[in-house]
């Protein structure tokens, strides 16, 4: 019994020694910055390596609904995009757009779609930007354009690209390349379709949420500024090192959860990670230039509780950053929650929602019980997030 006792001990011990073994190669591949870069941002996996971007029907479009095109960032980079049309406003001009030459277009600007975009003085762009990993094809990508332009059948156009190193954009991610990407989008937005702020809205989900707040802060901070329409943030998180300390793999196994219990530790580890992408501090500072400028904004946060890969509860520390900074002298989290509790309202199975309203801002923090981190996005609370506010202009 003993010899039996003593064995499974030194297995037990060796086995041991082996998971503490691999953790400590994985802390150390933390510091890598080539190992970040692929585990932050996932641009190797693009789930759509069997399908032709350029041929937009494989994904389920109409016929030339989308113009595959390319947009320059600021440092030379060529960021792959797709222009989707909205489908009543295809159906207007179906025959027209079957007989332009299908594909990638190098001159949008001379494309039907481009010029029912940039001439129609009522038409709503929203700018997509999307999570880590994949294509402008991937997933539930598809179904969220459709669920967006739902808001707007005859006016929506969804303008959808990848970021630099995903898909068929070039370079390599990081956080300031990628900011020059999504202010290149807008840029080519305002400037080449020529639309105004007040008619862009910003849907972003997951790793995008970060991408946008750097990107509706950087314009906020412009003179002239620009303020859009609004921003709807699906699955955000606060930042990364936040992040990675409440990621668990498909739900269950923490990466360096265990550490964050050791905040010396955790904080020390932290200062290897290179694209913080500080989400929270950036809304803050977008709110308070807002609030003093007495500019209206409107953001609204989407989250579910069901969400494995980004907690659910990333979006109330961020909904308490937001509504912190619009709040004269602050407000505490503990405090906020009471007075979320006095205003929010229960819908049961289908969840929570507090909206939070200002002389010139509305914030709006929406907790669904379903919908995972993904299948959220094709799901009709997207569809009414945008039609809230494009009513509310």
């Amino acid at each position: 019994m003993g010899s039996i006792l003593s064995t499974t001990l030194k297995y037990g011990s060796i086995s041991a020694a082996a998971v503490v073994g691999i953790y400590a190669c994985f802390l150390g591949l933390i510091a890598n910055n080539f190992f970040q870069g692929h585990a932050v941002y996932l641009h190797a996996i693009q789930m759509t390596w069997f399908k032709d971007l350029n041929v937009p029907e494989v994904f389920g479009f109409l016929h030339n609904q989308v113009t595959p095109f390319s947009i320059q960032s600021s440092d030379g980079e060529s960021l792959y995009a797709w222009h989707i049309l909205p489908p009543e406003l295809y159906r207007k001009y179906e025959e027209d757009l079957l007989s332009e030459p299908p594909g990638f277009v190098q001159d949008i600007t001379s494309r039907l779609a481009f010029k029912l975009l940039q001439n129609d003085p009522d038409a709503i762009l929203i700018l997509h930007f999307h999570g880590a990993g994949g294509t402008v094809g991937s997933g539930y990508r598809v179904p969220n354009y459709r669920a967006l332009s739902a808001g707007g059948p005859d006016k929506i156009h969804v303008l959808t690209f990848d970021y630099r190193g995903f898909g068929r954009s070039t370079g390599s991610p990081s956080e300031r390349g990628i900011i020059l990407d999504g202010v290149a989008v807008v840029d080519w937005a305002t400037r080449v379709a020529g639309i105004p702020p007040e008619r862009i809205l910003i849907f972003c989900q997951s790793m995008g949420t970060a991408v946008t707040s750097a990107v509706i802060n950087h314009f906020a901070l412009e003179s002239p500024p620009k303020i859009f329409a609004g921003t709807v943030f699906v699955a955000p998180f606060v930042d990364v090192p936040t992040l990675v300390a409440t990621y668990r793999i498909a739900g269950t196994i923490p990466i360096l959860g265990p550490l964050a219990r050791f905040p010396t530790i955790f904080r020390y580890l932290s200062k290897f990670i290179r694209d913080k992408w500080l989400t929270g501090d950036r809304l803050a500072e977008y709110v308070r230039v807002n609030e003093v400028a007495g500019r209206k904004y409107r953001l609204t946060f989407i989250h579910a509780q069901d969400d494995y890969d980004v907690p659910w509860t990333h979006t109330p520390t961020l909904f308490h950053c937001a509504v912190s900074a619009a709040v004269s002298g602050g407000i505490t989290f503990e405090g906020l929650e009471v007075e979320k509790d006095t205003i929010k309202r229960n819908f049961g199975e289908a969840g929570t929602v507090v909206e939070w309203k200002t002389e010139t801002g509305v914030l709006r923090e929406e907790i669904l019980k379903y919908g995972l981190h993904d299948v959220i996005m094709g799901n009709p609370i997207v569809t009414l997030a945008v039609m809230r506010i494009l009513d509310s202009r």
